[in-house]
């Protein structure tokens, strides 16, 4: 099997003949490549070349083309600050009061300079790679996020507990068209899945509950329309999801790309091959600060955990740091290459 085949079995269920590995690595591959993240960020050539120099050197399958958080909340005219060697960041919301969602006008995401970019790089690597590797074209925030980044995190909060319902709903369905729109373009590349970051909708920022009501409706939404694209899609949400697990596999996501802080042995059972995981290892004091060692033995913990199912792929949890060694990373492959 090649890489494709390989993470493609995976999300299908099928027994692929080893252990899949696919990085969340653009800091890295950026900063191997010797770009800055100014310069990655504004040619999709460079985006791709740095991914490709990657997929030479380490010999994984997948590559997870992402650029930062705010590509998105850009489009729709949150300012953005661009740092040189950092990705892009936002400060402040848009909306200085909630009822100005009803001024915004309908988003139009594919106007946007950053959008481009980012699917031109997609386009590039899958015209390179054709289906020897596989391409997941990041579509940067689930709708509540982008929610929280538009409004302004801190006001978004508090709008959860005494804003109506209905700017509350205004405002989330605005995301989600803005949100949507950016997957159909994704999909229009050939890239071979789609996937969303919805970390601000976790519990270390949100209660169970809220998640229910203001996340996974909207989260159900966006993976219903990649799925009538005809591509599979990943969720991803950053810190401990032990208590909303349950709740985000009825989003109807195909994989799950998960963090370290989340209990793996909880994550094998509530996935129940259900749906695939993508991940776990701590992407900062384990690959970036840990040893070879230590590495090692936290990647054969991970495939050891799921070595009864083919629903798996090799990640760290989250966006592995510029400072990661390269015998660390080179660790967890060869782990999932040669012991297994």
């Amino acid at each position: 099997m090649n890489g494709y085949e390989r993470i493609t079995a995976a999300i299908n269920g099928e027994k692929p003949d080893k252990i899949p590995v696919m990085l969340h690595n653009f800091l890295m591959a950026a900063k191997e490549y010797g770009v800055t993240m100014e310069q990655y960020r504004n040619d999709p050539r460079i985006i791709a070349e740095s991914f490709i120099a990657a997929i030479e050197k380490y010999q994984y399958d997948g590559i997870l083309v992402d650029i930062d958080t705010v590509t998105l909340a850009g489009s729709l005219g949150v300012p953005v600050d661009f740092p040189v060697d950092a990705p892009a960041r936002s400060h402040t919301g848009k909306l200085q009061i909630l009822e100005d969602i009803i001024h915004m006008g309908p988003p139009k995401v594919e106007n946007y300079k950053y959008i481009q970019i980012w699917l031109e790089a997609v386009r590039l690597l899958k015209d390179y790679f054709k289906n020897e590797v596989y391409v997941r074209g990041n579509c940067d925030q689930a709708p509540f996020s982008l929610a929280a980044i538009v409004r302004g995190i801190q006001e978004w909060m508090l709008d959860l507990i005494i804003g109506t319902e209905e700017q509350v709903s205004a405002l989330l369905e605005y995301c989600t068209e803005a949100t949507s729109q950016f997957i159909k373009l994704m999909a229009q590349t050939g890239c071979d899945m789609v996937s969303n970051g919805d970390s601000l909708a976790g519990p270390e920022m949100i209660s169970s509950e809220m998640y229910q009501r203001y996340a996974l409706p909207y989260e159900k939404k966006i993976v219903e329309t990649a799925h009538l694209t005809g591509i599979a899609y990943t969720l991803h949400i950053c810190g401990n999801t032990d208590c909303i697990l349950e709740f985000m596999l009825q989003s109807g996501a195909d994989a799950f790309e998960l963090d370290y802080k989340t209990d793996i042995y909880k994550i094998r059972k509530t996935l129940n091959d259900s749906a695939t995981l993508i991940g776990n290892i701590d992407p900062s004091g384990v690959l970036a600060l840990g040893t070879a060692d230590q590495v090692r033995t936290k990647t054969r913990e991970l495939i050891v955990t799921f070595s009864n199912s083919n629903r798996f792929i090799l990640n760290a949890g989250c966006a592995i740091p510029p400072i990661t060694p390269e015998e660390n990373l080179r660790a967890m492959i060869d782990t999932a290459r040669n012991d297994f």
